[in-house]
């Protein structure tokens, strides 16, 4: 229920857009509405994802708050919000930023108002800078490995394998902020994750758990793996979503075939290489919410009830996992610049991500 001694003002600031490509900071931006399964959160710190600069590039909502990934504190919780949230927790998650059916939510703003069953409490000695990096990569990675991928493991109970299928599961791009989460839930499923990345990042892949590095720029990277799977691999979440990403993990899979899972729409002109043994499919995170995802082309989906089940499913599992300790965030870089300095941060990742980090503004 709302907080006695809170009261959410009419306007708030805000980062929202202005067009293809343009950001700008408002000063008088709505604040969104405390919906009945809603918590609204006094946003703390955010972080900066690819789709920050995709989206507003290919999709642009203008007016819309922009901005997924975020942390802070509970000021209001609706009436239908689980129990085990307080005023005054902190908490992380990520939100659809920039959706033109609920323009007044974005992180990069004020208050957030968060669908309330997909919101992870942050574990006293984990800082807002580093929680904010939880939320899109969780979402990505969980609805890859165990949605699409199909996996034979769950994380509740965890290490339930099934014996009669390969237990090797390939991150491709495995030092981005969704390819250590998969990492790391793969492992703590029970699984054997491999990555591939490059040389610099071998030692993060590890740190989250990677059983095996493979150089993606090496000539023999497909080979190296057949090799090290003894032709088994069954399972590729490809993180990056490039043409050659594709084609090495297609090169990879066993002789069997198996699964192969990517975070955009994949290259059929190599997935039809092995059309009766490898299956494709491609994930987009914000079907999490169970609403429809209003975008263009492709990239818009009907709502899925089943999705926004598993989401808080998955939830629940890893809110058990981060209060064991069991749960690593992703590397941070803090950037300055509050409001203006998150534009800035758009910009920097749509030129290039940075490796092995995920830049983080407080607020």
């Amino acid at each position: 229920m709302p907080s006695a001694q809170f009261s959410l003002p009419a306007k708030q600031t805000a980062v929202v857009a202005d067009g293809a490509g343009k950001l700008s900071v408002r000063r008088d931006a709505s604040v969104p509405i405390l919906g009945p399964d809603v918590a609204m959160i006094r946003t703390a710190a955010v972080a900066i994802n690819p789709v920050d600069a995709k989206m507003l590039d290919y999709s642009p909502a203008p007016g819309a708050i922009h901005g997924y990934d975020f942390a802070g504190t509970i000021v209001a919780l609706g009436k239908d919000t689980p129990a085990h949230l307080k005023v005054e927790d902190h908490v992380a998650g990520f939100v659809h930023g920039m959706n033109p059916l609920l323009p007044d939510v974005g992180a990069f703003a004020e208050y957030v108002a968060a669908s309330a069953d997909l919101l992870l409490k942050v574990p006293d000695g984990l800082s807002f800078e580093e929680a904010s990096t939880i939320g899109l990569g969780l979402f990505t990675a969980g609805l890859g490995i165990f949605r699409e991928l199909q996996v034979p493991a769950s994380l509740d109970p965890p290490g339930t394998l099934d014996p009669f299928i390969s237990e090797f599961v390939l991150i491709a791009g495995g030092s981005t902020a969704t390819g250590t989460r998969a990492i790391q839930l793969l492992k703590l499923a029970g699984l054997r994750p491999i990555a591939t990345c490059s040389r610099s990042n071998f030692g993060l892949c590890r740190r989250f758990g990677a059983e095996e590095v493979f150089d993606y720029s090496s000539p023999e990277c497909s080979a190296d793996i057949r090799a090290y799977t003894r032709n088994t691999l069954a399972y590729a979440l490809d993180c990056v979503a490039a043409a050659d990403t594709t084609q090495l993990c297609y090169s990879a899979i066993g002789r069997a075939g198996g699964r192969y899972v990517t975070v955009e729409p994949f290259h059929e002109a190599i997935t039809s290489a092995r059309p009766l043994t490898v299956e494709p499919s491609w994930l987009l995170a914000l079907t999490v919410f169970g609403r429809k995802v209003n975008l263009d082309g492709e990239y818009g989906r009907d709502a899925n009830p089943e999705d926004r089940k598993f989401g808080a499913k998955l939830t629940a599992d890893v809110q058990a996992l981060l209060d064991q300790g069991k749960i690593d965030t992703h590397p941070i870089q803090v950037m300055t610049g509050g409001w203006n300095g998150m534009i800035d941060g758009v910009n920097i990742i749509r030129e290039q991500a940075p490796s092995g980090r995920k830049l983080v503004y407080p607020v």
